[in-house]
């Protein structure tokens, strides 16, 4: 064993598939990565899982029975409790609508069976390193006064993963708040979609900029006073976005 792999924080990864080949198949990979799984088979069982388990991500898929996949996604997003828990969707199904549908309801990603094992890994990795960054932030919490990000109303404190506007919290999702951590560390620069792709998902994949407007379509919903006017992310036409309130 690598020493990376020892000193590998044992996340808990959870497998919402049907299909038994496919379990056995990520559930493989992901415990020779020194990861610990769960697998559910159907819908509610997913959400009992997650509610008594907490686990660090979802790999979740569309078409389960009793209860698909995007209501799964929906009901974990409309909780309090696993608002930011990170959602990865693996789906045969392929249409772009299927995939803006999926990050609509709140997925922090989207892959498409029949999938790269490779790909997968990396892609689970990449969420999990975001995860372990934001976490080691929280630890630090009270080592030091906290670092906030100020822009107008808008406040985002990293040590308590906490996002409030004109005093009022922000319930946002694990991308949402590294999406906006981001743009607000760079008050007035303008970020490519290529470079929020990059940065923020953490792993080559094809330009997709309906990945990228989406999630800031869903966060200036959560932040905006008025979203079809925004005030903090400013859109840069054929290039990106930019925070564009006062920096603290």
């Amino acid at each position: 064993m690598t020493d990376a792999k020892k000193n590998l924080k044992k996340h808990l990864v959870l497998v919402v598939e049907d299909e038994e080949d496919i379990v056995r198949l990520i559930s493989y990979h992901l415990e020779k990565e020194g990861y610990s799984v769960l697998s559910a088979g159907s819908g509610p069982e997913a959400l009992d899982y997650v509610f008594e388990h907490h686990p660090d991500l979802v790999i979740l898929d569309i078409m389960l029975p009793e209860m698909d996949g995007l209501e799964v996604c929906r009901r974990l997003r409309s909780s309090e409790k696993t608002a930011s828990t990170p959602i990865l969707i693996l789906s045969a199904r392929k249409e772009e609508l299927d995939r803006v549908l999926g990050l609509e309801m709140g997925a922090d990603d989207y892959m498409i069976k029949p999938f790269s094992v490779r790909e997968l890994m990396a892609r689970v990795k990449a969420m999990l390193r975001r995860v372990e960054h934001f976490a080691g932030i929280q630890d630090s919490a009270g080592r030091e006064e906290e670092k906030v990000l100020k822009g107008g109303d808008l406040l985002l404190y990293p040590e308590r993963y906490r996002v409030t506007v004109a005093g009022q919290n922000c319930n946002l999702t694990h991308k949402e708040f590294v999406l906006l951590h981001l743009l607000m560390l760079h008050p007035g620069k303008v970020l490519t979609r290529e470079l929020l792709l990059d940065r923020v998902w953490g792993y080559e994949v094809e330009v997709d900029t309906r990945t990228v407007d989406v999630h800031i379509r869903y966060l200036r919903q959560k932040i905006e006073p008025d979203p079809a006017n925004p005030r903090y992310i400013e859109t840069v036409r054929g290039v990106g976005y930019r925070f564009a309130g006062e920096p603290g």
